[in-house]
């Protein structure tokens, strides 16, 4: 999943509901469109310029949505509050146009380039960071590069 940003602090993006993807036949599985919406949203926090954690992510799910189907997700920032990032998102069905299919909210915690570098892999995180600096300028920002 790609997700683009827009003129504010938001981000469109697009999920594409594969055979990979389902849970009852035909149908998406819940927690990968929950999963989508995750990535998305957090995808917000590199227009902040802050590394951020999800704490937590609410997803109302309005309709089924079917395998062979796009998710258009657009995602923004409702607020930021010291380290308190709360997004929220709209999932459509095709394009931004469509029938709106699920809803999300969340909250992200700011946190330090050392809370990665403790809980995950340090060289991997270093090089993201260093890659990250040399293009802080992009409007295209991929999602688990």
């Amino acid at each position: 999943m790609v997700a683009i940003a827009g003129e504010g602090l938001n981000v469109g993006a697009e999920f594409e509901v594969t055979e990979f993807h389902q849970g009852a036949p035909g149908l998406a599985h819940g927690g990968l469109l929950a999963c989508a919406f995750d990535e998305a949203l957090g995808a917000l926090n590199w227009l902040i310029g802050q590394p951020a954690v999800t704490a937590r992510l609410e997803t109302d799910f309005i309709s089924p949505v079917p395998v062979g189907t796009i998710v258009h997700i657009d995602a923004e920032v409702a607020g930021v509050v010291g380290r308190k990032v709360y997004v929220k998102a709209v999932g459509r069905l095709g394009d931004a146009e469509g029938p709106e299919v699920l809803r999300s909210k969340g909250l992200f915690i700011q946190v330090g380039r050392e809370h990665f570098r403790s809980h995950g892999w340090s060289d991997v995180v270093d090089e993201v960071a260093r890659k990250r600096e040399e293009d802080q300028n992009a409007m295209h920002v991929e999602v688990n590069p």
